[in-house]
C-alpha cells in the first residue's frame, strides 16, 4: 500500500477527526483510511446520474408502446 501525507489540515478539523476516531475505537490513521476508501468506492452524484441516464435510454417506438398496450388489453 502507498503512504499518503496530508499537509495543512486545519486544527479544528483535526480535532474533530481525532474525536470521531476515538469514538469509533480506531486510530486516527485507521479512521481516515476508512473515510478515504469509502469516498473512493462510493459513486458520486454525477456518476449515479450518468448510470441512470444510460440505463433509462430506450429505443422503443410509439408502435412498440401501442403493441404492448394492445397485448395487455388482450390478456385481460
Amino acid at each position: 500500500m502507498t503512504a499518503l501525507t496530508i499537509r495543512d489540515v486545519p486544527e479544528s478539523a483535526l480535532a474533530i477527526l481525532k474525536t470521531r476516531a476515538a469514538q469509533a475505537g480506531k486510530s486516527l490513521q485507521a479512521y481516515t483510511l476508512d473515510l478515504l476508501v469509502g469516498a473512493a468506492t462510493s459513486p458520486t452524484l454525477a456518476e449515479i446520474t450518468a448510470r441512470a441516464e444510460a440505463e433509462a435510454s430506450t429505443t422503443l417506438t410509439i408502435t412498440d408502446v401501442r403493441d404492448a398496450i394492445d397485448d395487455a388489453r388482450a390478456a385481460r
